[in-house]
């Protein structure tokens, strides 16, 4: 992969190797693995949630699919800065989100820090983002990381990449496919344009443990996720959130009662 993505419009070049060294991130994935998201997590959740719910009206889908408790790994689609905000403003955890380093500017990165974000280094093999990311899942966290890496901005999915497949197999945790459908038109608001953004989550799935797994293990593991997010997408894009909410409600009529959610 080349050191940027060439944008399309009038976006910005998507740079992917941050040019910083390994020590330069070391206080952040310190901090990670010893603390737990602090007050600032509940500040950003208080700022950010009306305008989620009121301008793009955000929606979740089955979110009771995230594991109440224990270790638990969410792996969305990726689209727009906002995808972080988007997957958790329904979830009652707090979750904690793997990002790109180069987020990791003064003075937003003391908001990353003490959110519960972890910094990784694109384009490298980041061990250490990796060590973070199972921290959180020993101490019973959830792990946010993107399918595809970084955002796709072409409007449409992108790729797997192996970096999910190899922490699901290394860590032995359930993985919730989520697909988040809107967001890729989320930069619309700069002409007042403000689509409908909807959450759906999958069924969760999990891997046999592997100590050390190689890339061909890690890619193959990252492809089975990724189908069942293409499979939540596609349904989003062709059926509309109001026929797949109505799906769901159908499905669910066969369920036993405890195993229905009080709310979407």
């Amino acid at each position: 992969m080349g050191e940027a993505e060439k944008p399309k419009g009038n976006l910005k070049p998507q740079v992917y190797k941050d040019p910083r060294p390994a020590e330069h991130f070391t206080r952040f994935h310190e901090r990670t693995r010893t603390k737990r998201p602090n007050w600032m997590y509940e500040v950003v959740r208080l700022v950010l949630t009306p305008y989620l719910l009121f301008f793009f009206r955000t929606r979740a889908i089955d979110s009771d699919k995230v594991p109440a408790d224990g270790p638990a790994i969410v792996a969305p689609n990726h689209f727009s800065f906002l995808d972080h905000f988007f997957v958790s403003v329904y979830l009652r955890r707090k979750v904690q989100f793997m990002a790109k380093s180069q987020l990791f500017e003064m003075p937003m990165q003391v908001v990353y820090n003490n959110g519960g974000v972890f910094p990784v280094r694109r384009g490298q093999r980041d061990d250490e983002a990796f060590k973070t990311a199972h921290a959180v899942l020993a101490r019973g966290g959830i792990v946010v990381m993107y399918c595809e890496g970084g955002r796709s901005r072409t409007g449409e999915l992108g790729e797997a990449k192996p970096g999910i497949g190899r922490l699901a197999l290394e860590s032995g945790a359930p993985i919730v496919p989520t697909a988040l459908a809107g967001s890729e038109r989320v930069r619309d608001w700069k002409r007042l344009q403000f689509p409908k953004v909807t959450v759906q989550f999958g069924d969760p799935i999990r891997f046999e443990r592997v100590d050390d797994p190689d890339r061909a293990q890690s890619q193959a593991a990252s492809e089975e996720i990724f189908s069942r997010i293409k499979g939540l997408w596609h349904g989003l894009r062709e059926n509309g959130r109001t026929a797949t909410v109505r799906a769901r409600r159908a499905a669910r009529q066969g369920e036993p009662a405890g195993r229905r959610p009080a709310t979407d």
